[in-house]
């Protein structure tokens, strides 16, 4: 059957695709930049020639100036034709070399660059029964996730904190936090430095991530205020004033069990905090109208779902679940109370209370 093709439709589309390519590329080299120190070596110098990045970097000049004409030509760094020279403006110092800035984003590119690691093993998911555990993924999801959300959660979690319906006053005075899916510790080290007369709790079933996350407090000097254990979301022990579960739930194979066990967990005027990633309720418009819905399904289908259908009951709830179906699983579970905190715009932040 012949098929009629639009030429120029054509070329406008692989123009498009094209552009993806481009971005693919530029992001790997965003993720080795970052790796080779290469833009933490020209980050309040000034203009400098592609030389003078390579030995302040310690990398081979020749590499370092192809590296540094395509982030030129991408717009990532100025370069200056009548001089030779090429210059990190304080904006893209705080994006790409800063890792203290809730802006810096360089590291967070492992956790895409690892979905090419693991092509294989997601093909066999795909041609099988749809399971993939967070745990057989490549090393470089952990750490990239831990970065894809550091900065974020640093700048506004003690925010969210405050916005919680009496939290504030009980972590003032001590309490108990539990943080399930804590990762690589990055939220815990967040509210420990918050709320030092408060204890947090990190629980994953991720042993390596625990290990990870036991050294980030230590490093943080909150050591004395956090600990540690391999639990998964419904083995967890002990009672808590707060309970989060920061960008997770949806990747958890039965969130309605994990949402009731947590109630279970809560002491009485307890609450939740329900950090995911934002979309709207209605499909249709969150492909159209989210300007993350690409990034948030592709993640879905590669690390998120596959991980939750490799559990119990294998929900999937995906990343892109939206406030009314968050709201259903914790109604289903039990809770009295729902509500919407804060938004961003890579974030939907909930309150549960029992």
């Amino acid at each position: 059957m012949s098929v009629d093709v639009n030429e120029e439709r054509l070329q406008e589309f692989g123009g498009h695709v094209a552009g993806y390519l481009t971005g693919a590329v530029l992001s790997f080299a965003i993720w080795l930049g970052d790796e080779l120190g290469l833009y933490r070596a020209m980050a309040g110098q000034g203009p400098m020639t592609a030389d003078g990045v390579a030995k302040r970097s310690g990398c081979h000049p020749t590499l370092v100036r192809q590296w540094i004409d395509g982030q030129a030509a991408g717009g990532l760094v100025t370069y200056d034709g009548t001089t030779d020279t090429y210059e990190l403006s304080p904006e893209a110092a705080l994006t790409l070399a800063d890792d203290t800035s809730p802006a810096f984003m360089a590291r967070a590119i492992q956790a895409f660059g690892s979905l090419y690691r693991d092509l294989d093993k997601l093909a066999d998911a795909y041609r099988g029964d749809g399971g993939l555990s967070w745990s057989d993924h490549d090393a470089a999801l952990f750490e990239g996730t831990e970065w894809f959300f550091r900065g974020g959660y640093r700048a506004e979690l003690p925010a969210w904190l405050a916005m919680l319906d009496g939290t504030h006053t009980t972590l003032s005075n001590g309490g108990r936090i539990a943080d399930v899916g804590c990762g690589h510790g990055a939220s815990c080290v967040v509210m420990a430095e918050a709320y030092p007369g408060a204890h947090v709790y990190g629980f994953d079933f991720h042993a390596a991530s625990i290990e990870i996350a036991a050294q980030r407090c230590a490093e943080a000097g909150v050591a004395d205020r956090t600990s540690f254990a391999v639990a998964d979301a419904k083995s967890y022990g002990g009672t808590f004033d707060l309970i989060c579960f920061f960008d997770c739930l949806h990747d958890m194979g039965d969130p309605v069990g994990i949402a009731r066990y947590a109630r279970q967990r809560l002491s009485p005027e307890g609450s939740v905090l329900l950090v995911e990633p934002f979309a709207l309720d209605d499909r249709a418009a969150n492909m159209t109208e989210n300007p993350l819905a690409a990034l948030g399904y592709t993640a879905g289908a590669t690390v998120c779902t596959p991980n939750s259908l490799s559990q119990e009951v294998g929900l999937g709830l995906g990343p892109q679940a939206g406030e009314a179906r968050l709201r259903a699983v914790f109604d289903e579970a039990g809770y009295s109370r729902f509500r919407r905190v804060a938004e961003t715009p890579l974030n939907l932040i909930l309150e549960a209370k029992p």
